[in-house]
């Protein structure tokens, strides 16, 4: 009764409005990208928006506006002017359907971890932000050591490597010039942080991002920035590095001492730490000897309840529930090593791996989404960047998106 009582006042206040702006979400969409630039616009312009989940691709839909129109014509993306009657329609069809429209109440305020010398297109996030036109602030070791993430709601993780291992990309790059410098600027970073090593740098690091999380922020991370996270977490305060790396010798107890229950995501996992092989733990479920190219190597999303599980619901909202796969250094999770308390958003059908996760740790959430760049399959260092120009469709980019925009709903509507 009170869920109707709700939907009545709602249709009797659209009815009120001579006009709204619907962005429609499914196939008729012409950007899908910049669409959810133009919501965050709207609520940077503090206009009402709801996310109408599983209503065509996850629409929005917004007090119409001269300025939005306008917005929207510039960026390219498809919008209608819908009256009150067309308003309530489709209340009344989200009423008796798997759907939910949720009340987006700001735009949130975003960090990306980042190392000062990388290029935007070096990380998927980045180059979704920067398409999207989407504000942000770039981070890295000072800012988190220094409590800054305290005044941001999402951080997103860059293909960080949190176990100091400087990628695992010794046994292939150790010569190159790039390498080397990405080596000097992590240990001054540790020397003027006052430690002697780069894992204990990384640990730190890693030990105040769970802090945010569990304070209540959104962290989003994609490729090695997953599960190397976890392993720092399950190896805190624990040497893991080989000699050849860091100079001296892994703890010999190291086994023993990885505490699983520290770790968001993972759980029973075991570490390689061979400084010539390219991987740093079985959670990795990447198989590089079976290139089958994107839609062999697809993977399928969920559906959710959007009425009982709205934040699953926001995190796999798409046109498609099959999207193509892409590679990574960690690519997808085994589900043996997932925890049991973890949502599963996407899944390798008839295979043992997971794409994309989301879970509550504290009165935060988390959401790991495996491999590199949604549109370049097989990502390789010194590729060119990714022009989503030319990919303005694509769903998974959308599921980066996705997890940008749902911070911005309604703190009740979070609760899962």
């Amino acid at each position: 009764m009170k869920r109707l009582l709700q939907i009545v006042l709602l249709m009797i206040i659209c009815s009120s409005l001579s006009a709204e702006l619907l962005i429609p979400m499914d196939l008729s969409q012409t950007n899908h990208l910049k669409a959810y630039g133009v919501a965050f616009a709207a609520l940077k312009r503090q206009h009402v928006v709801q996310w109408l989940l599983n209503y065509r691709g996850g629409s929005f839909l917004m007090n119409d506006d001269a300025e939005l129109q306008a917005l929207c014509n510039i960026r390219g993306v498809r919008f209608e002017v819908i009256g009150s009657a067309d308003v309530a329609g489709i209340m009344s069809e989200i009423q008796d359907a798997n759907m939910e429209a949720i009340v987006l109440e700001k735009e949130p305020k975003i960090a990306v971890y980042i190392p000062p010398n990388a290029l935007p297109w070096d990380d998927a996030v980045t180059l979704a932000l920067e398409y999207a036109e989407v504000d942000y602030d770039r981070f890295w070791d000072d800012e988190v050591l220094d409590g800054r993430l305290k005044d941001y709601d999402w951080l997103h993780l860059h293909h960080e490597d949190f176990t100091g291992q400087f990628g695992k990309f010794y046994g292939s790059y150790r010569n190159s010039a790039w390498y080397q410098n990405d080596v000097k600027v992590n240990n001054a970073m540790a020397q003027r942080h006052g430690f002697d090593k780069v894992w204990k740098l990384k640990h730190a690091v890693a030990q105040k991002i769970r802090e945010f999380v569990f304070e209540g922020g959104f962290m989003f991370a994609m490729c090695a920035a997953t599960d190397t996270f976890d392993i720092a977490m399950a190896a805190y305060g624990v040497d893991i590095v080989h000699a050849l790396i860091d100079g001296d010798g892994i703890d010999p107890q190291y086994k023993e001492k990885l505490d699983y229950s520290r770790c968001f995501a993972f759980e029973n996992f075991n570490l390689i730490t061979d400084p010539y092989i390219y991987e740093f733990s079985d959670i990795d479920a990447s198989d590089y000897s079976r290139l089958r190219g994107a839609e062999g190597d697809y993977f399928q999303l969920f559906d959710f309840s959007a009425k009982y599980d709205p934040v699953p619901t926001m995190l796999t909202q798409c046109h498609t529930n099959i999207v193509n796969g892409f590679l990574g250094q960690t690519t997808s999770f085994f589900k043996d090593k997932v925890k049991k308390s973890v949502i599963i958003l996407a899944e390798v059908p008839g295979a043992n791996e997971v794409k994309y996760i989301h879970g509550n740790i504290g009165k935060g959430t988390f959401t790991f989404y495996g491999g590199h760049d949604p549109e370049d399959y097989q990502h390789r260092i010194g590729d060119p960047e990714t022009i989503l120009e030319l990919h303005k469709t694509s769903p998974g980019y959308r599921l980066i998106l996705n997890n940008i925009l749902f911070p911005a709903a309604q703190k009740k509507e979070l609760k899962t």
